[in-house]
């Protein structure tokens, strides 16, 4: 199939599972700044774009995580460690789900992962998006305990930075980019601030 009927299906696919997101200049900087473009990333590791295409089309590697004004399919610099560290994309969904004691959430997690939807995490890996649920929820839970250890909660608050990628400029649209949220796990939502500043994040 020629690349642009595969590269158009893979608009389509992005479109269908993440809606349709104009995108600013402004969105296209940040998107850049934080992103790679796949054919870019493919002719550094030597890959194939088109066998790449396919591999998210059949749900084996995730889509990308925005799709620039351009056309350019945005993806994470290390989509393909994952598949590489456990031996090839047909070992990677067993792998994968394993982390999750219940089948149903480490499927759900899976699904999230293929949509291309954390774009809320420098690197997406299980033990990433586990640990991003588990300081959501412990900083949650601290925000509303009056009595919360302030430099407790400020430590899971600068853990919980290191994970994200940079906040977004004001000016970049909140629509761009994916839906984030999850059925399994806290959805790459604003994070709770400090008790002494505020900060917007904007996944």
């Amino acid at each position: 199939m020629p690349e642009t009927d595969l590269k158009q299906q893979l608009t389509e696919r992005f479109r269908e599972v993440n809606g349709d997101h104009p995108m600013t200049d402004a969105d296209d900087a940040y998107v850049s700044a934080q992103c790679v473009v796949l054919e870019e990333l493919c002719a550094v590791q030597g890959r194939d774009p088109d066998a790449v295409r396919r591999l998210m089309l059949d749900g084996r590697l995730p889509l990308p995580g925005y799709l620039r004004s351009d056309g350019a399919e945005m993806v994470p610099a290390d989509l393909f460690a994952l598949a590489d560290e456990v031996g090839g994309v047909d070992l990677l969904e067993a792998w994968f789900t394993a982390h999750w004691a219940d089948p149903v959430t480490g499927k759900a997690e899976w699904h999230a992962y293929l949509g291309g939807q954390y774009v809320c995490l420098h690197s997406v890996t299980p033990a990433t998006i586990r640990r991003k649920d588990q300081l959501t929820s412990a900083i949650g839970a601290a925000i509303d305990d009056p009595y919360a250890d302030a430099v407790r909660l400020h430590a899971l608050v600068d853990e919980l930075d290191a994970l994200e990628p940079a906040s977004r400029p004001t000016t970049v649209s909140a629509s761009a980019g994916p839906r984030p949220a999850t059925p399994a796990s806290t959805p790459c939502a604003p994070a709770s601030p400090r008790p002494d500043r505020h900060r917007t994040r904007v996944s």
